[in-house]
C-alpha cells in the first residue's frame, strides 16, 4: 500500500480510501473532507498539496480547497509548507486523536455548565430539570472515564513506539 509522490496509490489504496471515507461520512464528516482526509491518512509520508489530492481523487480543486479549510479548521489536517515550496501541503497531525479527544473533553465541560444551568431554569425536581441533570452527569462521567482513557493511550503508545524503533 505504498504511495510515492510521483504517482497515484495503487488500488487496494484507493479501496481503503473510498471505504474509510463512506465510514466518515456515515459517522456525520462531509462527503469530500472524509475522502481528503482519507488519502491523507493513507499516504505513506502523511502530507499531500492540494494538486496532488485533486489528481488522486480526480476532483477538481476547488472541491479540495474547501475540504482542507474545513478539516485545518477541525483539527484534523495542518497546512504546512516546506522550505522554499511554492505550494501548501496538508498533513495529519501529530497525535491527532489524542488532540481531537482532549478538545472534546474541553467541549463536555462546557456543556456540564450549560446543562446544569438549564436544570436551574427549568427546576431541578421537574421531569426537564431531572432530564438535563442525568445528561449532565452522564457527560460529567464520560470525561472522566475518557481521561483515564487517554492516559492510557499516552503509555501505550509511548510503549508501542520503543517497541517499533527498537526493531
Amino acid at each position: 500500500m505504498n504511495s510515492t509522490k510521483g504517482g497515484g496509490p495503487p488500488e487496494e489504496q484507493r479501496r481503503f480510501v473510498e471505504r474509510f471515507a463512506l465510514l466518515l461520512t456515515d459517522a456525520g464528516m462531509p462527503r469530500m473532507p472524509s475522502r481528503v482526509f482519507a488519502c491523507v491518512l493513507a499516504d505513506d509520508f502523511g502530507e499531500l498539496t492540494a494538486g496532488e489530492l485533486a489528481d488522486r481523487l480526480q476532483v477538481s480543486p476547488a472541491a479540495i480547497s474547501g475540504a482542507v479549510r474545513y478539516l485545518t479548521q477541525v483539527g484534523m489536517l495542518a497546512r504546512g509548507r516546506s522550505p522554499g515550496a511554492r505550494r501548501d501541503h496538508y498533513a495529519v497531525r501529530e497525535d491527532l486523536w489524542y488532540q481531537i479527544y482532549t478538545t472534546r473533553s474541553q467541549a463536555l465541560t462546557l456543556w456540564e455548565e450549560v446543562l446544569a444551568e438549564g436544570a436551574e431554569a427549568v427546576g431541578r425536581t421537574s421531569p426537564a430539570g431531572r432530564r438535563l441533570e442525568e445528561t449532565r452527569e452522564f457527560f460529567a462521567f464520560y470525561r472522566e472515564e475518557a481521561a483515564g482513557i487517554m492516559e492510557r493511550w499516552a503509555k501505550k503508545r509511548k510503549s508501542n513506539r520503543r517497541t517499533r524503533d527498537s526493531v
